[in-house]
């Protein structure tokens, strides 16, 4: 499997939410406003803004609906995602109501199986980045489901402009992947976030269309990912239809009988 396919398919598996109130998506479309960037601004003054915008919750549950399309399949699944924030994310993968595939992950620990093949995976982000031929690990799983930037903004240096009447950051120290982030000018709400390693001709885009106000924070109604590596496309469009905070929420996951551990060397 395509190693940039295989993180778009992990993006989407390693999700996880839970909440007090049922707040749903269709029943109260709090469509947040944005707005356009006019004046230039330092990167500084756009990170701090950027998470001035709190996610204030301790569990999150999603229902979402998920496409999936490759250069050969096309694939319409439903998804549960269980989050405990900084701590835990469970999500189950299903088609006509059975479960296809769940992954649970943790800081420290990843574990997935899925029923086609009869396979499962135990072990570290570091083996799994490997795997995946990109750096992953919990919290920008986390940050990509709730609709954050992927990296700890604060820790690099990046360059501040304005393109598409969003502010842009760029940060390129390292000459073999260039990373970007755009931003709307109201919330500072991430709208697109794109890794770029156009020497070993891969790119990975997430775009965020759109964002609802819930009590707990505001979430993105849709996430658009779009894979690219050498001429092989993946696209994996997730729809949120409903979210609630704050409820307590159970995490089971075991891997079915007579399952096959894929090795990774």
């Amino acid at each position: 499997m395509n190693k940039f396919i295989r993180f778009g398919i992990f993006s989407f598996l390693f999700c996880a939410v839970s909440s007090t109130t049922l707040v749903s998506c269709k029943a109260k479309k709090a469509l947040l406003s944005e707005a356009k960037a006019t004046d230039e601004i330092a990167a500084k003054t756009i990170i701090e803004n950027h998470y001035k915008t709190k996610k204030d919750f301790k569990t999150l549950y999603i229902k979402a609906d998920v496409s999936y399309k490759d250069d050969s399949q096309t694939q319409n699944l439903s998804a549960e995602i269980k989050i405990q924030k900084n701590e835990m994310i469970l999500v189950s993968i299903r088609f006509i109501g059975i479960t296809m595939a769940k992954a649970l992950i943790t800081p420290k620990e990843v574990k997935y199986y899925e029923k086609i093949n009869g396979k499962y995976f135990e072990g570290d982000f570091s083996t799994l980045s490997k795997w995946l031929g990109t750096d992953l690990d919990f919290y920008k799983v986390q940050n990509l489901l709730v609709g954050q930037a992927l990296d700890n903004l604060e820790k690099e240096k990046y360059k501040a402009s304005i393109e598409e009447s969003w502010y842009k950051l760029i940060e390129n120290s390292n000459k073999e992947t260039e990373k970007t982030f755009y931003f709307e000018a109201n919330n500072f709400l991430i709208k697109k976030q794109i890794i770029n390693q156009s020497n070993k001709n891969r790119k990975l885009e997430i775009n965020y269309p759109k964002y609802k106000t819930f009590s707990a924070t505001n979430l993105p109604s849709e996430i658009i990912i779009d894979a690219v590596e050498n001429d092989k496309k993946t696209n994996i469009n997730i729809t949120y239809n409903a979210a609630t905070f704050n409820e307590e929420m159970s995490f089971p996951y075991s891997v079915p009988g007579g399952y096959d551990k894929i090795l990774i060397e």
